[in-house]
């Protein structure tokens, strides 16, 4: 039998293994971006070089635009479409919401190639020229559903009859929605954006197959940096890394802090 102490030291271990096989190869990937050659597997010195020819890289440039843009527009779009589609569904017949969230899980049932051919045959057959308007219209179909699977658990656990008191009491239903509904699903809102922008910040297959005219994004810049030694690529994601990085402590540190704010000042009243 193993004892107590045996099974948490195994558990750690296992931790520590997993969190390694996540983490290690990052880690490795920012040590080695800072290395003075071009060799991947020896580190021969200190340098910013690859940082500082990234940044004179003009490609890279627009391939950082492209991406934080379409990310950004796709972002808001789908978060705003979709926090409405999940809250009139929710106000929908029990026929008309299973049908509609049947149809929801298609994108994201379906392998992703066979959704990005679909996206592209429709452009196609739509005569859009393929480009940035093809890229962000099919980052935004293809984030909706998600914001809506985000969104919906959250309005089921609402008590209706909140929206009816409000009623009640004067507001209007634009009201009801802004200050009743809309702050007890944020939770919800603030994770499907943020799948949402996940999905379309470093999405390859979709991009790859819907752009066209010399339009890329850093992952297609990515793939194409990847046929040949380039250790700006490691660079480049060094940077994306950190900026993730800082982009979640900021969305998890900053509810704690208010919170933590807000308990202190109720303290301080009950004190007084």
């Amino acid at each position: 039998m193993v004892g107590l102490k045996e099974r948490k030291w195994l558990s750690r271990l296992s931790i520590g293994v997993v969190l390694s096989f996540f983490y290690l190869p990052i880690l490795i990937m920012i040590i080695f971006s800072f290395n003075s050659s071009k060799s991947l597997s020896s580190f021969e010195g200190f340098s910013l070089g690859w940082y500082e020819r990234l940044f004179k890289d003009r490609d890279v440039m627009d391939a950082v635009v492209t991406s934080f843009s379409v990310a950004i527009i796709s972002t808001l779009v789908s978060t705003i479409v979709g926090t409405i589609t999940a809250i009139g569904l929710s106000k929908s017949r029990k026929i008309v919401k299973d049908i509609m969230l049947w149809v929801n899980d298609f994108p994201i049932m379906n392998p992703e190639i066979v959704t990005a051919i679909g996206l592209m045959l429709l452009f196609v057959f739509l005569k859009i020229e393929a480009g940035y308007l093809t890229m962000l219209l099919a980052h935004i179909t293809f984030s909706i559903p998600y914001v809506i699977l985000s969104v919906l658990p959250k309005i089921r656990s609402l008590d209706p009859n909140l929206t009816e008191a409000a009623l009640d009491l004067g507001a209007t239903p634009v009201q009801a929605l802004s200050k009743v509904i809309i702050p007890q699903i944020t939770p919800g809102i603030i994770s499907g954006a943020l799948i949402a922008f996940t999905m379309a910040f470093d999405d390859f297959v979709i991009s790859y197959f819907v752009t066209g005219n010399g339009v890329k994004n850093i992952s297609i810049l990515v793939y194409t940096m990847s046929k040949r030694i380039n250790p700006t690529i490691n660079a480049l994601s060094s940077i994306l890394v950190l900026v993730i990085t800082i982009v979640l402590i900021t969305i998890n540190v900053v509810p704690y802090i208010k919170e933590k704010g807000k308990n202190q000042n109720e303290i301080n009243k009950e004190t007084l």
